[in-house]
């Protein structure tokens, strides 16, 4: 297993053409760079990005996945080849999903991940608060989140389950404008909680950029898995939702969250690299959209300890394995103990 790059684009009318076994990257009709097409897997473009029919052609014939994101990172389109997945593996996430005996454990899982993650994420910034009203307010919202753990395995239909979602996801928001550093907290808090069409701050702006990358890596893993990203266990099924995309990125939101807090507490990131539009909405600047795909892509580098492998490996290739574990999970495979699969999220300390 290796980590393969994403190659992203954000500078406006780039065009993109294939020269030999390579990417070429071209602005203003000057070659700016190559890029072995070996060394992808995935060519994500932001906005108004070029791109010749023969590289679509090869980026597809190689399984080379293209995302076509608008200039805030929402999803537009995605080309790929011919499906690669395995059909049975498909024909029993099919099977899974019609079975509430089988859906109901793995979107508690998924939300128990959220969660978990999460109230890691508020404990921390506990431990690390320069006041005592932050931390004792982080604390009792991390509180909040243990409670609704507890609540988890109780829930027993799927609306029960994503409501004690979306309340500790409520408590969530409430406690991040609070790990911002003090001098910050002007320009970066969330006004009223989580908005995403369109964000109504710099905060919420740029959380749903990072969100719109771990989704990207979490579908092209399911996908690399054998999985059907559409079919999901806790979202609900609609046309052009990858539901099962959006059931695993729930316990990396945390990950988005810190890298996000990080960039702004080092003072990577600043208020004015954000743009207010009319009506309210925020945006992010190309610039300060460059250094975030850097500093995302440097993440991804980072060692994790992986509890399941006991080993250290890139956070790049956790949703991969995540994807995997999700498979066996699905196919019901039988462990080294005798006992049936089941899906365990990556939890980060």
């Amino acid at each position: 297993m290796h980590l393969l790059n994403t190659l992203y684009l954000t500078t406006p009318d780039t065009y993109l053409r294939l020269e030999n076994q390579t990417l070429a990257i071209e602005q203003d009709q000057t070659l700016k760079l190559r890029v072995p097409l070996q060394h992808l897997a995935a060519v994500v473009c932001f906005g108004h990005i070029q791109l010749s029919t023969p590289l679509m052609h090869q980026l597809a014939q190689q399984g080379i996945a293209l995302v076509l994101l608008d200039a805030n990172g929402r999803f537009q389109a995605r080309l790929e080849g011919p499906t690669a997945g395995n059909v049975l593996l498909r024909q029993a996430q099919h099977r899974a999903i019609a079975q509430m005996d089988r859906t109901l454990p793995l979107a508690r899982s998924f939300v128990a991940g959220k969660i978990r993650n999460a109230r890691s994420l508020l404990l921390r910034g506990a431990r690390e608060a320069r006041t005592e009203a932050d931390a004792a307010s982080l604390t009792r919202q991390a509180q909040n989140l243990a409670a609704s753990l507890r609540a988890l395995p109780d829930s027993a239909t799927l609306d029960a389950i994503r409501g004690i979602e979306g309340e500790a996801a409520r408590q969530h928001f409430a406690g991040l404008s609070l790990l911002v550093r003090l001098d910050a907290r002007e320009h970066f808090s969330m006004q009223g909680g989580r908005s995403r069409r369109p964000p109504r701050d710099r905060l919420n702006a740029l959380l749903s950029f990072l969100y719109s990358l771990w989704m990207n890596d979490c579908r092209s893993a399911l996908e690399a898995a054998g999985l059907d990203p559409q079919i999901g266990f806790l979202h609900a099924l609609r046309p052009g939702r990858a539901a099962l995309a959006l059931d695993l990125m729930e316990e990396f939101r945390p990950q988005a969250e810190r890298l996000a807090l990080t960039l702004i507490n080092r003072q990577q990131l600043r208020a004015d690299d954000f743009l207010e539009r009319e009506g309210g909405a925020f945006s992010m600047h190309t610039d300060a959209r460059k250094g975030v795909l850097v500093a995302f892509q440097e993440r991804k580098q980072e060692l994790l300890q992986h509890p399941l492998l006991s080993q250290p490996v890139a956070q790049g290739l956790i949703p991969l394995i995540q994807a995997r574990l999700l498979a066996r999970a699905v196919r019901e495979e039988i462990n080294a103990d005798g006992q049936t699969c089941t899906y365990v999220p990556f939890l980060i300390k």
